[in-house]
């Protein structure tokens, strides 16, 4: 296939950005859309050109690095899919596809497609976490779980943090991504200790990050890769709604 690429291309954070337009005449439909890009580059690199920079790990659709809109859509046009596993047999010889980083205050562009998403580490670091006492695994049977818990609890652990929900969300909210932070502890036993401490610090660490507040729009719930419920975001506002009432500021 013949395609046609617009790529956004900015050399540093502090840098103006654009897109370039770029032509690739021998597209594999079997291809990736990442080797597909990897492709590009090579060409570039023999050109003595700068080539792309795109985050990327596992490419298995596990890791979330792969963090890019295309079309205007984050990870891409196939729902429930990460960049990495796209093929380009979606589309069509003669397309123009156009290619740019993830777009929200809270994800500052480092160079070309890659942004600094740490923000969501940092949401992790305040309150997404179960305190426990170091040692030994724990016997997997130690502690009975219902199995509709354990269901929803895996359905939100799937959440791998890539940042589609924020790039997708017209106002940047990060509440898909906390929400199922919050869901996914706070339906366990080992959770619930912190279960109110945590929603709390996670959303006041969330709003310090610069990420906008949720008006149920529900475009997050279509651009995650791992299709994560916006029933999350109902358990998170729940949740913190009974620990804003009940809290006790020193």
């Amino acid at each position: 296939m013949r395609l046609t690429l617009r790529v956004w291309r900015q050399a540093g954070p502090r840098d103006a950005g654009a897109l370039k337009q770029y032509e690739i005449p021998d597209v594999s439909p079997d291809m990736s859309f990442l080797e597909m890009l990897d492709v590009l580059n090579e060409r570039l690199e023999r050109q003595g050109d700068r080539p792309i920079a795109f985050d990327h790990d596992c490419r298995e659709g596990i890791c979330g690095s792969c963090s890019m809109t295309i079309d205007g859509r984050p990870h891409g046009p196939q729902q429930g899919t990460t960049t990495c596993q796209l093929h380009m047999r979606r589309y069509r010889d003669g397309d123009t596809i156009t290619i740019e980083p993830f777009r929200a205050t809270a994800f500052p562009v480092v160079r070309d497609l890659v942004v600094d998403r740490t923000a969501l580490d940092r949401i992790i670091q305040a309150g997404g976490f179960v305190g426990v006492a170091t040692g030994n695994a724990p016997d997997a049977n130690a502690i009975p779980i219902a199995k509709p818990d354990a269901d929803r609890a895996m359905d939100a652990a799937q959440c791998i943090g890539c940042g589609a929900c924020v790039a997708a969300c017209p106002n940047a909210s990060a509440m898909l991504f906390a929400g199922a932070k919050v869901t996914h502890l706070g339906l366990l036993p080992q959770g619930q200790p912190e279960r109110y401490r945590r929603v709390l610090a996670m959303v006041e660490r969330m709003d310090m990050e610069g990420f906008g507040g949720c008006t149920n729009f529900g475009e997050c719930h279509e651009a995650c890769p791992k299709e994560i419920s916006l029933a999350t975001i109902a358990r998170l506002n729940a949740d913190f709604l009974k620990a804003s009432l009940t809290r006790r500021d020193s």
